[in-house]
């Protein structure tokens, strides 16, 4: 019989585990660190009653044993968890903790079967489990349904219907390219009988641009990318190639492996390309300290330090950073641990002074355009300088290999002006160029212009060099860097050597693999790794449910949560390895299973059973991410300007908040036209402030791979009154009014199915008529506020509409906007 988990009832587990012996990694092990290991773990210093439980020698020792093999009756663990004294009971009162029914039945289940010792359930490589025997066998569409629908028979539930093919194809499209459907889409999905009519929706958004552009805002989370570097001074960063690399790789179904490979270690493969070099950028969106009295090996440890804890948040799941400064309290990570991954990436040749946002090593990057221009401009100089130099063979004649200085013309010059001279045309700046037209400019006019042209083509050709963007990426030094752990994590008090390693608690590296991040990279992806097929899986789960199998995705360890359907995450673990690590694949499998295609009206009964919807029965239900909020009132308004990449824009944002935050170093300078109605990717990132219109979101500070979802009433003085959100619901009004002809409940019909994809019911457009009724009076009434309302944004105004009528819609369609069922993943 398969375990069950962690949301059954309380007699219904106590009984499946009398039926079945306990895991120990899964079930066991968790509860015994949750409740023992504050006194009885890793912690020497800490531990109590010279007992330790994280180790099997010191849990199932012969010396004064604690747990008989067999024997619960005669164990003293479980005397002590079981006893109502409390001068004897386990966990002591003091503690506040205390072990539920279901989890002594656990323990005793486990020792009773002879207390099989095993490792945390992540350690262990994922086995691919048979597919469950199910009841009703009508309902799964693909493997991930049977899984799911045998955790609901087990639990005497049943999962719910269908959701409707409106509320259906919204859902895969705002969460698969981040968009609500057009109107042509949702029409044409909603005419088409065929079976296959949803598959084929499905394989048109993989297909779309827009995937790579809403799928990439997770990865830009988790490698903390920003437009600036951080700390007090903040420095502009040019790293959106980097960020438009991930949108290309994402969009061409990158495989995984490949995608991990090419980032942590591009610059290391055979013959690297710019663009796998390019990929390494991931390494470098880390904060940078420049601020005065910084010291430089202290700031490079710390880019070392984060890109060690990136690389164990994003691949392995698990909680690094303590493990700078101790053994982890936990999970079987040590210090020493630490520092061998350390070892990996403290090898480049990065130094840490000053706050360089393009430091080497870096790489330019430009576009074919880029090239041409630059050429043209080289050209450009090129023929400036032939000009000048046969003009001063006039002006200054002289031997051949002579310079103009040595000129019987140029003796009384002044000094500067001869030390000019003396260098070719070709070698001179600008200012120096500047020296040479003081003194010419007049008494010799076609000289003069010839200087100034020269002067031109340099400052033409230099600053169009420093708009190409340079790219921090990775190298490798020579000659490796020495590697010591550092006591407490304090970098000046380095102590024992070690070298590249990884974890012992994880499979061991091949003895063939060089020990670099190639090497590394490489590791990660070993079918049989334990960690990074499961971690991966499970953020893609959150990404379509809300929450992961394993509810804390950045947490793997046995403080983090158990895994919902443990069999379900390693069949799709392993799956996603057999077949190549292809994304796509894995996200085509998600949203076209029954799980997924359920409806998410919730069940009373299910309130109390189950509130987070772990079990599944039924489809998540949550807020939108602000950003994609954001993105849909641009979208359905018809301002959404879907260009690909280039560099930040910015956006409607309210004064001082940059210079607020930075003393006034900072001044925020608004861009204009398109660059106001670009998709949220593409927003100017001050890492020290935030885009002010995005709530709810990753500070991009550090690796962030789950973030929160707050409620609370500040949220809607941005949706309700933001710039950008009454702009939008100017311009979507002024589509009703456009497109849906004069009929007042046409056009409320009209506007309500572009922001929800769906038909308003008669007493939701009876309110709304009302409403705007209303509204119309209260504009005819006053222009001005009319006048004032249709002002807002820079996006121009029809001005054959009818201002009264059209800021009445203005007011529905910004109403409409902020329904919860518009913001909300239904």
């Amino acid at each position: 019989m398969k375990r069950a988990g962690i949301i059954m009832a309380g007699s219904m587990l106590v009984a499946a585990l009398q039926a079945a012996p306990a895991d120990f990694g899964r079930e066991v092990l968790p509860i015994l660190s949750d409740h023992c290991f504050k006194c009885h773990g890793p912690d020497e210093k800490a531990r109590k009653g010279k007992l330790r439980l994280d180790t099997k020698e010191g849990a199932l020792r012969t010396e004064k044993p604690v747990l008989i093999a067999g024997k619960s009756s005669r164990s003293e663990l479980i005397r002590r968890i079981t006893s109502k004294d409390p001068d004897v009971m386990m966990p002591p009162p003091e503690s506040k903790l205390k072990l539920a029914p279901a989890q002594i039945a656990a323990i005793k289940s486990w020792v009773d079967a002879g207390a099989a010792w095993s490792k945390h359930w992540a350690f262990e490589p994922p086995q691919r489990a048979a597919l469950p025997a199910v009841k009703n066998t009508k309902w799964p569409r693909n493997e991930i349904d049977r899984f799911i629908l045998a955790r609901l028979e087990l639990e005497g539930l049943q999962p719910s219907l269908e959701a409707d093919n409106v509320t259906l194809l919204r859902r895969v499209s705002l969460d698969l390219t981040g968009l609500p459907p057009s109107q042509v889409e949702l029409a044409a999905f909603l005419k088409d009988p065929s079976p296959a009519a949803y598959e084929s929706a499905v394989d048109r958004m993989l297909a779309s641009p827009r995937y790579g552009e809403r799928m990439a805002w997770d990865w830009l989370d988790a490698a903390r990318y920003a437009d600036s570097n951080g700390y007090q001074g903040d420095g502009d960063r040019t790293m959106w190639p980097w960020r438009d690399w991930v949108v290309r790789s994402l969009n061409h179904n990158l495989p995984y492996n490949q995608f991990t490979l090419e980032q942590l270690a591009g610059d290391l493969l055979p013959n690297a390309t710019d663009e796998q070099r390019l990929a390494t950028g991931f390494n470098r969106n880390h904060m940078i300290n420049g601020e005065g009295g910084r010291i430089a090996e202290e700031n490079r440890i710390e880019y070392i330090f984060d890109q060690t804890e990136t690389l164990g948040t994003i691949w392995l799941g698990m909680t690094f950073t303590c493990t700078r400064c101790h053994d982890h309290k936990f999970d079987p990570i040590t210090q020493r641990d630490y520092f061998s991954l350390f070892a990996f990436f403290n090898n480049t040749p990065v130094t840490g002074g000053g706050g360089d946002p393009q430091g080497a090593p870096n790489l330019i990057v430009q576009t074919e355009a880029d090239q041409l221009r630059r050429a043209e401009l080289q050209q450009r100089f090129d023929s400036e300088v032939a000009k000048l130099t046969e003009l001063e063979m006039k002006r200054f004649p002289r031997e051949e290999k002579q310079t103009a200085a040595d000129s019987t013309a140029a003796k009384e010059l002044p000094e500067a002006v001869r030390k000019t001279l003396a260098r070719a045309a070709a070698q001179r700046d600008a200012k120096s160029l500047d020296e040479l037209v003081t003194q010419f400019e007049k008494p010799a006019p076609e000289y003069g212009v010839a200087l100034k042209s020269l002067k031109a083509a340099i400052e033409a050709r230099n600053g169009f060099e420093k708009s190409i963007p340079k790219v921090m990426v990775m190298a490798e030094m020579g000659k490796p860097r020495e590697t010591r752990i550092f006591e407490r994590g304090v970098y000046t008090k380095p102590t024992e050597l070690v070298n590249s390693a990884t974890p012992a608690s994880l499979p061991a590296m091949s003895t063939n693999a060089p020990r670099n991040r190639l090497g590394l990279a490489n590791w990660l992806l070993e079918p049989q790794h334990p960690l990074t097929a499961r971690v991966t899986v499970n953020r893609h789960w959150q990404l379509f449910f809300g929450n992961g199998l394993v509810k804390t995705s950045e947490d793997f360890g046995v403080q983090g949560e158990k895994p919902s359907h443990p069999e379900l995450l390693d069949w799709l673990a392993a799956e996603f390895v057999s077949t190549g690590w292809n994304v796509k694949t894995l996200h085509k499998r998600i949203v076209t299973s029954a799980a997924y295609r359920q409806s998410s009206k919730f069940k009373p009964a299910l309130q109390e059973r189950d509130p987070e919807n772990r079990l599944i029965a039924r489809a998540p239900r949550f807020r939108l991410p602000s950003w994609m909020i954001r993105d849909q009132a641009l979208f359905v308004s018809g301002l959404l300007v879907e260009r690909i990449g280039g560099p930040p824009v910015k956006s409607y944002q309210p004064e001082g908040i940059w210079a607020e935050a930075t003393f006034g170093n900072k001044q925020y300078q608004q861009d204009h036209g398109e660059s106001l109605y670009r998709r949220s990717l593409y927003t100017f990132w001050r890492r020290i402030v935030g885009p002010t219109i995005f709530f709810d979101v990753a500070k991009r500070q550090t690796c962030a791979v789950r973030t929160g979802r707050t409620n609370t009433p500040l949220h809607a003085l941005i949706t309700l009154n933001d710039v950008t959100y009454i702009e939008a619901s100017r311009a979507m009004a002024q589509r009703v009014l456009r497109e849906a002809g004069t009929d007042d409940a046409a056009r409320i019909s009209f506007a309500f199915q572009l922001a929800t994809s769906r038909a308003p019911k008669l007493d939701e457009r009876e309110v709304l008529l009302k409403r705007l009724d209303v509204l119309r009076r209260e504009y005819l009434r006053d222009a001005a506020s009319a006048k004032s309302l249709l002002a807002v944004g820079e996006s121009k105004r029809d001005e054959t509409l009818n201002p009264a009528d059209h800021a009445a819609f203005t007011v529905i369609c910004n109403l409409i906007l902020n329904l919860d069922e518009v913001i909300t993943h239904e």
